[in-house]
């Protein structure tokens, strides 16, 4: 099986195309575009990397898709260009999030909690169970919105695992300095994305393609000054 992973969710992106025989998996290319290139660029890419391996676009078995938190533009262009591919050639579609990709990246076992700038002193964050050796998917355990403040003190009274894993080193820093164990890594490009996708279709995880939609970072202005104040923002 051949899978296309699209990752549109930061400011630098990337495509990539992995072939599975069975449970191993070999990444063919992985090609990088820069952020503000997504709506010129993804769908060239996509077509320069299939075409450089002989491959037609409906030799593809699977897409793997970051469907956020991220870019407002992005993750609209990554969803809409995979809603097109899937529906034209009826491939099926894995989403995964930012969150579970940089908990399992972690290579932590257990709750683990993953976390990224939402600007606005806003944290959106994500703990998973991940399981030993990434022997089955990572579940879900809850993802929110929260204000700064919230989720520290949500972390100080053990309502999460303690530890956090984060790409931003900015938000790494102030956790530090509010005295919370940061830890960064390397934001996941989409050879993660695909690789994580294919784990989860083996266990018979599929995406709806009509529903799919994506986890934006930062809310709407309307959004924003129409939520209630404090708590622990949206869950998802």
């Amino acid at each position: 099986m051949l899978i296309l992973g699209i990752d549109t969710s930061g400011r630098q992106g990337s495509v990539a195309l992995v072939r599975a025989q069975g449970e191993e998996l070999l990444t063919l290319e992985l090609a990088p575009i820069s952020g503000g290139q997504y709506s010129e660029r993804l769908v060239p890419v996509i077509a320069e990397l299939l075409a450089h391996h002989g491959i037609e676009r409906s030799g593809v078995g699977l897409i793997a898709v970051a469907s956020g938190p991220g870019s407002f533009t992005g993750l609209r262009i990554a969803i809409a260009t995979v809603k097109g591919l899937a529906e034209a050639f009826a491939t099926p579609v894995v989403d995964v999030s930012v969150l579970e990709a940089i908990a399992i990246a972690s290579v932590a076992e257990g709750k683990v909690v993953a976390a990224l700038d939402a600007q606005r002193s806003e944290v959106f964050f994500g703990e998973y169970a991940v399981a030993p050796g990434g022997t089955e998917p990572a579940r879900k355990n809850r993802e929110a919105l929260a204000g700064f403040d919230d989720f520290t003190a949500l972390l100080a009274r053990g309502g999460l695992a303690p530890k956090v894993f984060t790409p931003d080193e900015a938000l790494a820093a102030r956790l530090r300095a509010a005295s919370i164990d940061a830890e960064i890594l390397a934001r996941p490009s989409a050879e993660a994305f695909a690789r994580i996708a294919y784990g989860k279709f083996l266990a018979g995880i599929r995406t709806d393609v009509a529903t799919l939609d994506a986890n934006y970072l930062r809310r709407s202005d309307a959004e924003i000054f129409s939520s209630p104040k404090g708590g622990l923002g949206s869950q998802a």
